[in-house]
């Protein structure tokens, strides 16, 4: 297992490398200049301006500037905010719970339906139930992300009044913060009404969010449970006279989830896609809005560290994902 790891990190190196130089060469492409937004363009002097492109190391090579953010990166140094003139670090972990609360609420949300309605689409295969979760799930996976959000907000908060319209909680709760996590902060907290406020904002985010993950998980649990229900040991089970939840739940679904769980993990950067959307519709406070506020305000050092960090962090799940492969199936691990 400790070779099986070894191999899929070394992978990762030049991986990252790779994303280092993408978000550095896209930040100066962008319009504008950073040292305008610095210093402000009324009074800026030419010595003015030359002085600060030589603290912040604009006037030496780009190669030169290259190496040394690739060895601030490696080092745990992403830079400071030109806006704020904190650490990116410190304000990409200070964001990064509600964004990882969001998801995870988002992924749970979308395998939860999204695994059995796949399963019954090919247990039920060319019936009616089949001809509507397929469509259905088409037609969550094509339904635009900032329509979808707003159109629920419009029905469930403006004419039902169901559920608020932005936010992680109602301005009446306050508490400090324990985890970052408002689910569990609330629960904490000791104040009535809080968990449920909590709870109550996430639900319009999490199904927005989570929609487009459910339909692609729907379908591809349908097309590996339709390959697997024709292998001979199904066939062989079913000949013993085992019942169809044991066939299927247990004989069927364990080899059809390779492909679920691949398709799971890789839905991690559909997820950061869609949060930067779904934040900004409901004025969720993660790293999505704050990637997006970054961008509206030519704060280069967030956006180009803010890159980087989302990539590893994708680059992480793949390799959790990599990982799972050889829990669920040991010939992947010993090939």
């Amino acid at each position: 297992m400790l070779r099986f790891l070894f191999s899929r990190v070394i992978v990762l190196i030049p991986t990252f490398i790779g994303v280092s130089i993408i978000a550095f060469a896209f930040i100066r492409l962008l319009p504008g200049d950073p040292i305008l937004l610095i210093a402000g363009e009324r009074g800026l002097t030419e010595e003015r301006y030359a002085e600060l492109q030589a603290a912040y190391g604009f006037d030496r090579p780009i190669v030169v500037q290259y190496l040394d953010y690739l060895a601030g990166l490696l080092t745990g140094d992403f830079g400071e905010s030109i806006v704020t003139k904190r650490a990116v670090l410190e304000e990409f972990f200070s964001r990064f719970p509600a964004t990882l609360e969001l998801s995870f609420c988002a992924i749970v949300f979308a395998a939860l339906l999204g695994i059995p309605a796949g399963m019954l689409a090919a247990v039920k295969r060319g019936s009616i139930i089949d001809q509507s979760i397929m469509g259905t799930a088409l037609v969550g996976f094509s339904m635009p992300i900032f329509w979808w959000g707003l159109l629920l907000i419009i029905l469930f908060s403006g004419v039902l009044g169901w559920t608020p319209v932005s936010g992680r909680i109602s301005f009446l709760y306050f508490f400090p913060p324990v985890t970052g996590f408002m689910l569990i902060d609330s629960a904490l907290s000791g104040q009535e009404g809080a968990f449920r406020s909590a709870v109550s904002h996430l639900i319009l985010p999490t199904i927005v969010l989570g929609t487009i993950p459910l339909a692609v998980i729907a379908r591809q649990t349908r097309s590996a449970m339709l390959e697997v229900l024709g292998e001979d040991y199904v066939r062989t089970a079913r000949a013993k006279g085992l019942p169809p939840w044991r066939v299927i739940g247990l004989h069927a679904l364990r080899n059809a989830l390779i492909p679920v769980v691949t398709t799971i993990g890789l839905q991690v950067g559909v997820l950061m896609a869609g949060a930067i959307l779904t934040e900004s519709i409901f004025s969720w406070p993660g790293i999505g809005k704050w990637m997006v506020d970054s961008v509206f305000r030519r704060d280069y050092t967030v956006v180009q560290g803010g890159l980087v960090l989302i990539a590893t962090l994708i680059m992480l799940v793949n390799l959790g994902v990599d990982l799972l492969y050889g829990l669920i199936n040991p010939r992947i691990r010993r090939n």
